[in-house]
């Protein structure tokens, strides 16, 4: 089965460059904007060599995973254009959710429920299923905006900080190309409504109600400090809230974050 756009990206005008293996779709997109593309159009693989996660880590999709990365040309700040990973995340979770409901109604059995962990993370059962990465240059008088989205359908990786699962470990049975053709198609949904970040209230609401760990106790390791305390909300720009035992509240803008108990070992 090849990639191709569901019926909704095709009509909204949406580009694809689809690859047998590639080193990162992510690069690919931000290679092609830099030589004059101006999107919308997506890179994707299914099996991808040299990706990049958080902290420049390795995000390595073996073949069978899905690489995603979604290129567009926008007129926003930087600030404004790293909020649209919360709306990459609904546009996941509600790929998935469809992917799976499919699945369930073919076996006859249930299906795992997904959460999104700050910042881009998609959770099943508390392991990642979904990482999410941006990447942002100002290209002419716009700025190129790359999100990339990683998901392991028939492996997960291991030795990650947070413990990683697939969606076939999940029992839900699907192909990188269904997947991304939901993908394509949810995009448009939450793309919408993010609208250049004016509708992020929307997209921060939504977000909210599918959050992992909201009201629960949490560590945030920035890298050069440990932050604890309860997950409290996010707020306007993005960042997450943290209260702290002295009832202050502090946002985060960026770290790696741990839950419950786990959280001052994962911290350490």
């Amino acid at each position: 089965m090849a990639f191709a756009l569901g019926p909704r990206a095709l009509s909204a005008g949406y580009k694809l460059a689809a690859f047998e293996r590639t080193g990162s779709t992510n690069t690919e997109a931000i290679e092609r904007a830099r030589a004059g593309e101006r999107g919308p159009m997506w890179f994707v693989t299914s099996e991808q060599t040299a990706g990049r996660g958080r902290r420049q880590r390795a995000w390595i999709a073996p073949r069978g995973n899905l690489a995603a990365s979604i290129l567009e040309v926008m007129d926003v700040a930087p600030a404004v254009a790293a909020t649209l990973g919360f709306a990459a995340g609904l546009a996941e979770e509600a790929a998935l959710e469809k992917a799976s409901l499919e699945a369930a109604l073919r076996l006859g059995e249930g299906r795992p429920r997904y959460a999104l962990k700050w910042p881009n993370d998609v959770l099943a059962g508390g392991k990642k299923l979904v990482g999410i990465g941006l990447e942002a240059e100002a290209v002419g008088n716009g700025l190129a905006v790359v999100v990339g989205m990683g998901t392991n359908v028939v492996a997960a990786p291991e030795g990650t900080p947070t413990p990683a699962v697939s969606l076939a470990a999940l029992g839900v049975q699907i192909s990188a190309e269904e997947l991304f053709s939901a993908l394509s198609d949810a995009w448009i949904e939450f793309r919408g409504i993010w609208d250049n970040g004016r509708g992020f209230a929307e997209i921060r609401k939504l977000w909210l109600e599918r959050a992992a760990g909201l009201g629960e106790r949490v560590a945030i390791n920035t890298g050069t400090m440990t932050l604890e305390g309860i997950f409290d909300t996010i707020d306007d720009t993005g960042c997450l809230i943290v209260r702290t035992a002295e009832d202050r509240l502090v946002p985060v803008a960026a770290g790696e974050v741990f839950f419950g108990p786990v959280a001052s070992v994962g911290a350490a």
